[in-house]
């Protein structure tokens, strides 16, 4: 097990992890009784140490998130990790090395866990038998603690080896590029507006039945954000597609749909009957998606092919380079906005897509 300590004075770690070009930084979370994730534990290492630094204690703590995010991260997997960092102090560092992207442009599996990895440059056996702790109970127990230290025990050298290997190959920039695609914000801000998309049982609502899917998926969201609560708590998705498809115009007849909670017609009845209301007549000239046709088919099956083709030479699996959800959403809905059209990927076989479609 690795050596660290264990911190909660958060401005006793300030000074510690200032001026460092690279950390290595992992969290850990809940999420099951909340909306946002609950930040519980950051692990934190230097070239000669590691923290395990305990966010929810109380007081200042504008000190320790700037030191921490003005270094360069390397992380694991990181999108989950940013989440949490960028719910939790609205900032997320400038500069991040996704060891997983990295390995994954050496040729290993496109999504290779942080123990494989460890595994297969190292030849280290990793234990994962404190998965699912309780973050949230203090104190933390000594074998946790060693459990989450670990995580961030390989990250540096990792990072130094997985460079190497790019820099060789002419494709560290690719890393470094992929990874800067984590840092958008806009993966991670969240309202209402998107909350049908979350929704897959309204794809063929049409008319008024998709506007108050609409409306009702946009009402829970809110409000899970308001009472920071999971939207499955305020109304369960196959309630409100039951609602959305009866078309309720009265509390009573709410009150009748199968699986609602009283107290929930109690609570936020008028609100829902106002939003069934509001959907009445309405057309958003939204209509179901179709099931890909023929040329469609022949075409995606088409690229498939140039990206395995690809992906084959550079010795990558073709998901590395594109997804087959990433191309069919390219055909389906005409999204060119898209990262085999950008960056390293452009060159490579976006152009050859491109004149495809």
């Amino acid at each position: 097990m690795p050596d660290y300590l264990f911190v909660d004075h958060l401005d006793s770690i300030s000074q510690n992890i200032t001026g460092h070009v690279q950390l290595g930084v992992d969290t850990e979370f809940m999420r099951e009784k909340t909306y946002f994730a609950q930040l519980c534990l950051l692990q934190i290492s230097t070239r000669d140490a590691i923290y395990c630094v305990d966010p929810l204690v109380e007081g200042g703590q504008s000190e320790f998130w700037k030191q921490l995010l003005a270094s360069s991260w390397v992380v694991h997997s990181a999108r989950q990790d940013i989440e949490v960092v960028y719910q939790t102090a609205r900032a997320m560092p400038s500069e991040i090395f996704d060891t997983q992207i990295a390995a994954g442009l050496l040729g290993m599996p496109a999504q290779v866990g942080y123990a494989g990895l460890v595994k297969e440059l190292f030849d280290v056996d990793m234990a994962k038998s404190h998965t699912r702790a309780d973050w949230t109970k203090r104190p933390l127990p000594e074998e946790v603690l060693d459990y989450a230290a670990e995580d961030v025990e390989y990250l540096l050298p990792a990072a130094d080896i997985l460079s190497e290997g790019l820099d060789k190959k002419g494709r560290l920039d690719w890393a470094k590029q992929d990874s800067r695609l984590l840092l958008d914000p806009a993966l991670y801000d969240v309202s209402g507006d998107q909350a049908i998309d979350r929704l897959k049982g309204a794809r063929n609502f049409r008319g008024s039945k998709r506007a108050a899917a609409v409306r009702l998926a946009a009402w829970r969201e809110d409000e899970a954000i308001r009472r920071n609560r999971p939207r499955q708590w305020i109304i369960r998705d196959n309630v409100l597609l039951d609602i959305a498809y009866n078309l309720p115009s009265s509390e009573k007849q709410l009150a009748d749909i199968d699986g609602i909670p009283p107290k929930l017609v109690g609570r936020a009845g008028k609100q829902l009957i106002d939003a069934v209301s509001d959907a009445q007549g309405a057309e958003n000239g939204y209509q179901p998606p179709k099931p890909p046709d023929e040329t469609q088919k022949a075409l995606l099956k088409e690229m498939q092919a140039q990206v395995a083709e690809c992906a084959n030479d550079l010795n990558l699996a073709a998901e590395t380079v594109a997804s087959k959800r990433e191309l069919s959403s390219v055909i389906i809905s005409g999204n060119r906005e898209t990262r085999v059209f950008s960056g390293w990927r452009r060159d490579l076989i976006g152009e050859r897509l491109l004149q495809l479609l």
